[in-house]
């Protein structure tokens, strides 16, 4: 046992001996602090510039907003939304939904389906139609009436390009031209 005790005594006397000088070295090094001089703050006088004349910039007519385009905004921020039958929400809708909101959104009421939808308003003929006007198809050769809508979005150079909820692909804008929608047209109306 003594043997033991006498051989940890260098090992104990080694550990006290860096443990003091662990204990006297922390605190034997003193950062002197510099006295903060008191910091200056100039800021430059503004020179005033003279105020221009504001000049009000008109719009041509091709350029106005109009309640169509609030139409066609609203109805654009659907892109993307699956089709749901019946729907009228961001979780899925449909043609007539997608437009019976559009329309809603804008303080104008449209019946909820796209049937009933093709007897409001007034009748305009293809090669009329402006931004804002719906589109009526029969998509079904078993159907014998309407039973799809879009509302136009853009005319130029005579294309017609729509933007419509189709059963495949959700809310998306199509062209007349494509030779699906071509065919299954049926009318034009104008609500605005």
């Amino acid at each position: 046992m003594k043997n033991k005790i006498q051989s940890l005594l260098p090992v104990r006397k080694i550990l006290y001996f860096i443990l003091i000088c662990l204990v006297t070295s922390c605190g034997s090094s003193k950062k002197k602090t510099a006295q903060r001089q008191p910091r200056k703050i100039t800021v430059a006088a503004r020179t005033e510039t003279p105020k221009r004349k504001r000049v009000p910039v008109r719009k041509s007519a091709s350029s106005r907003h109009s309640k169509a385009d609030d139409v066609i905004h609203s109805a654009l921020k659907f892109s993307g939304v699956r089709y749901k039958y019946g729907g009228t929400t961001k979780k899925g809708m449909d043609c007539s939904g997608l437009l019976y909101v559009a329309f809603g959104e804008n303080d104008v009421k449209l019946p909820r389906t796209s049937y009933h939808m093709a007897e409001e308003g007034k009748n305009v003929r293809k090669r009329d139609v402006v931004k804002g006007d719906l589109l009526f198809f029969k998509t079904s050769k078993r159907s014998k009436r309407i039973n799809h809508v879009g509302m136009v979005v853009s005319v130029k150079n005579d294309e017609i390009k729509f933007v419509h909820a189709s059963s495949s692909r959700g809310v998306m804008v199509s062209s007349l031209r494509e030779g699906y929608w071509s065919s299954a047209f049926i009318k034009a109306t104008r609500i605005l």
